[in-house]
């Protein structure tokens, strides 16, 4: 599902592109994907090396790019990886553009996307912890189907027309239910989706003294996700500045008027490529401390989008035609 919608925003975007060199599994070459009104025929991994591309935007399992990025670099090529594979090597960047671009090196062949629920809810924290210092962060995610893959779309719709023997990618119904559970349950009784919102967090705001904790949840929803993040600072604020931090930084967008029912919501995140925050409001129970509704489509700016993003910034800043 990623893999189309990166095609789409590069379509989209000012990102100059040479040649496209599609490359998939060996059930799949020779197939045709349609790129800016001309079809490009699917290619092998091989294939595909032969070519010497310049940026290689990877969305693939863990094991298929831990096999392949050392072949990519090799031959000098910047490969962005969509996958958990590489986001917690200290030796590779984890990168949201808005946030910390500025730390890449021509030498950084290998670039690692962050999970799509950490990149939405550090950035609508970025411009915060700036000014203010995050102290602890208690966030719930309520995941779309879209990020289990197009099985769970299925089953989704399987589900909701009645369809006898529906596909199954969760072990319980997800139509009319919601599944307290993300990737593998660990053996601090936290799921592997749970502690990417811990660690990769840390890296990308460069601050190991964060503490956080979450809660991953699946929701019969295809737009995107959701979030509701409490967050504690070390240093006081204003709700008003608090707003117009995050109203000024780039890829945010307030929606946050309750009194005319306007706040984020996945349905019309949906095909998008900002991070919508609403709700905002302060927490009476604690100082410091205030509360948000974030919002984004997580197939848009949390994987292709910002993979997008990532080989745009690379392509300037190295002066590299794609």
């Amino acid at each position: 599902m990623v893999g189309g919608v990166i095609l789409q925003v590069l379509e989209e975007s000012a990102l100059k592109i040479e040649e496209l060199i599609p490359i998939a599994s060996e059930k799949s070459v020779g197939k045709e994907v349609y790129f800016k009104g001309k079809s490009w025929k699917v290619l092998s991994m091989e294939s595909g090396l032969l070519r010497k591309p310049q940026i290689a935007i990877f969305s693939a399992g863990g094991s298929t790019s831990k096999l392949a990025a050392p072949l990519f670099t090799k031959q000098g090529c910047y490969v962005i990886d969509n996958s958990s594979a590489f986001r917690m090597d200290e030796n590779i960047p984890l990168i949201v553009p808005e946030i910390n671009a500025e730390i890449l090196k021509k030498e950084d062949l290998i670039i690692a996307n962050p999970n799509c629920s950490t990149i939405q809810m550090v950035l609508a924290l970025a411009p915060l912890h700036q000014a203010y210092q995050l102290k602890r962060l208690v966030v719930s995610t309520y995941q779309s189907v879209t990020g289990s893959g197009v099985a769970a779309v299925r089953q989704l719709q399987d589900e909701r027309i009645c369809r006898e023997n529906p596909t199954k990618c969760y072990p319980h119904p997800i139509d009319m239910n919601l599944i307290p559970h993300g990737g593998d349950f660990l053996e601090n009784d936290y799921t592997s989706e749970e502690m990417k919102l811990v660690d990769e967090t840390r890296k990308i705001l460069d601050d190991d003294q964060i503490q956080v904790t979450a809660t991953v949840v699946r929701v019969p929803v295809m737009g995107g996700h959701s979030e509701s993040i409490n967050a504690e600072f070390h240093y006081e604020f204003s709700m008003k500045d608090s707003l117009d931090l995050m109203r000024n930084y780039p890829g945010i967008c307030i929606q946050d008027q309750p009194s005319e029912n306007l706040y984020p919501m996945p349905k019309f995140a949906q095909g998008k490529n900002e991070v919508f925050v609403g709700r905002v409001r302060r927490d009476e129970s604690q100082e410091k401390t205030l509360n948000m509704w974030v919002v984004s489509d997580n197939l848009r700016k949390g994987a292709a989008t910002n993979a997008v993003q990532i080989a745009s910034y690379i392509s300037q800043k190295f002066n590299i035609e794609s």
